[in-house]
């Protein structure tokens, strides 16, 4: 409910508040969800309580609210003429519990306020969903248990690792929650259908309550002002919904970015009901998003002036103050000539060491030439302008201007990025200060020398947009691009073809090797801007137990056939071990 007011509703801050300004577009969205399928619809009060409230400076009554997201899910029940289920929805409070009075006092005290009114005014049960705390989950229960005599379902959000943000396991849902008095368990929102699957494939193995899943349809993503969701194939959220139901799920539905036509898919594979097509036997956690990398300077600006290939390998800054594993990799990577390496800037907007100071850092360890990867997401203009001097003076020549991932939901309830800029205006920015001056026009002590790259996506949905932001990008002083990670190079092929045969900058080309067609499914429909095409699932799903071998073959592959087509290339390492990467380099 909540990503589909957002953007049908845009003036509201909260899409709770449209329960009380735009009641007609939440009766049409539950009407959707009805006609679709669904047998169960939830209020649009996820987020309806005076935390939540208060940290957007929003001046409304949230038992108003609370109360009309009940009274208006009853009347789409009663226009619709089908008897389906009303959950009243209650997310986490979006703060520690701890500092707004305890799990005794305030905290549980407003969990128990909303189910009251939900409950008074005519809900069928309680979800609680997208906890990343089990101590506030629970907190949470006893609360609502407390205050009504409805059945409650509890419903925590799982990471890449099959863990809450807050390090809870699925393992322990199940048991904590068993004396607790809840009618099921189960995972919601996460990052997408393959991480949720993961965390469900765990649950089942603790408890004997019924389960529910209610993934994302994919991670979400920034444009034009928007966050959006991937819109996944309904063959893809069928296949999910067919596993979820293997697994043992009671209830399976959506979350973020699910849309009606997905529910109708949803609907009509529960009712086949038919088997999943891939079996994936033990599921993998699902893998944090491939980003895209940058190069500049000395080595790289030198060897692409020249015509040079140019290879690098992407790493992630480590996510505490610990260097060791990270320069031990470089270190690695050096001993097989690699001497280039882009430097990820906090993917998945979750926060690690800084890339620039990683990069700075890597380039004093090691004969290495880094490009971090650099988002405007988490800082102002003139915080960005700062980092960039400094990193200039550690050494650093190279930077990737990239608008930086979305925050997904479940993150505890952190506010949306400052998103004062996109990457076209961090590429402006770099080139003032290329040009010895910062962006309000003051001139430096002496101008800086930055590359800078830019990501360039092939396989985009709007092709004439990318190329648009492309041209952009380079008017604004971008000296190089690095596509989105490519399965296969048509698309790369076509990109060409529109450009006249020529590239107006150098190219470097993103190579991943998959190592499951687990892996492939969730890049396909989960993560926006990628694509794996269906003869490279095929390969995958036909390679069975050899899966990662195919995946190193499909990576050479595309780097053999990119050295016709661009200037260099990078490589991904899946889930951080760069010994697949030299797996493809041998």
């Amino acid at each position: 409910m909540g990503s589909l007011l957002k953007l049908r509703v845009p003036g509201v801050r909260l899409p709770e508040q449209a329960n009380l300004v735009a009641p007609e577009a939440v009766l049409a969205a539950h009407l959707e969800f009805i006609r679709a399928g669904a047998d169960v619809i939830q209020t649009n009060t996820y987020g309806a309580n005076q935390v939540k409230f208060g940290l957007q400076n929003i001046d409304q009554d949230v038992a108003a609210v609370n109360a009309a997201g009940a009274k208006i899910a009853r009347e789409a029940r009663e226009v619709a003429g089908r008897d389906v289920l009303i959950a009243g929805s209650i997310g986490p409070l979006g703060t520690s519990v701890e500092l707004i009075g305890g799990a005794t006092s305030g905290g549980a005290q407003l969990y128990a306020d909303q189910a009251a009114v939900l409950e008074g005014r005519g809900v069928d049960l309680i979800v609680l969903e997208t906890f990343t705390s089990l101590d506030e989950l629970l907190a949470a229960v006893a609360a609502v248990r407390a205050a009504c005599a409805l059945p409650v379902m509890a419903q925590v959000t799982v990471q890449e690792d099959g863990r809450t943000m807050t390090g809870a396991a699925p393992e322990e849902l199940g048991g904590s929650l068993a004396g607790a008095g809840v009618a099921a368990v189960g995972i919601n929102c996460s990052l997408g259908p393959q991480s949720a699957l993961a965390g469900l494939t765990r649950l089942r193995q603790t408890t004997t309550l019924p389960m529910t899943v209610q993934p994302n349809i994919g991670l979400p993503f920034y444009q034009d002002g928007r966050v959006l969701y991937p819109d996944g194939s309904d063959a893809y959220i069928a296949e999910f919904a067919a596993e979820a139901r293997e697994l043992g799920a009671s209830l399976i539905g959506g979350c973020c970015g699910c849309q009606p036509h997905h529910i109708a898919a949803i609907r009509a594979a529960v009712d086949a009901p038919r088997p999943p097509r891939y079996s994936l036997g033990a599921r993998e956690a699902a893998p944090a998003r491939p980003r895209t990398g940058g190069h500049a300077s000395s080595r790289l600006a030198t060897r692409l002036r020249e015509g040079r290939w140019v290879t690098s390998v992407e790493v992630d800054p480590p996510k505490g103050a610990n260097l060791e594993r990270l320069l031990d990799v470089v270190t690695r990577l050096a001993a097989r000539g690699i001497d280039i390496v882009d430097v990820n800037d906090n993917p998945m907007a979750r926060a690690r060491m800084s890339s620039l100071a990683a990069s700075a850092l890597i380039e004093r360890h090691a004969d290495v030439e880094t490009i971090p990867h650099l988002t405007p997401r988490d800082a102002t203009p003139s915080g960005l302008e700062s980092q960039l001097l400094g990193a200039y003076a550690a050494g650093i020549r190279n930077i990737l201007a990239v608008t930086g991932d979305h925050p997904p939901p479940g993150d505890g309830g952190v506010a949306d990025p400052p998103q004062r800029m996109d990457s076209i205006g961090l590429v402006e920015l770099i080139g003032c200060l290329n040009q010895g001056r910062d962006r309000a026009g003051r001139v430096l002590d002496a101008p800086t020398d930055f590359a800078v790259g830019v990501a360039l996506n092939p396989t985009a949905d709007d092709l004439p947009l990318e190329l648009d932001r492309l041209r952009r990008k380079i008017d604004a002083g971008a000296t190089f691009a690095m596509t989105q990670v490519l399965f296969d190079l048509g698309p790369l092929e076509r990109l060409l073809q529109q450009l006249g045969g020529t590239w107006p900058i150098p190219v470097l080309v993103g190579v991943w090797p998959l190592t499951s067609l687990a892996l492939g499914l969730r890049l396909q429909n989960e993560v926006p801007g990628i694509n794996v095409p269906d003869a490279i699932l095929g390969r995958l799903a036909d390679a069975g137990s050899g899966a990662a071998d195919v995946g190193v073959d499909v990576a050479r592959e595309v780097l053999e056939g990119a050295r016709s087509l661009a200037s260099g290339a990078y490589l991904v390492a899946p889930f951080g071990q760069p010994e697949r990467v030299l797996d493809v380099l041998a």
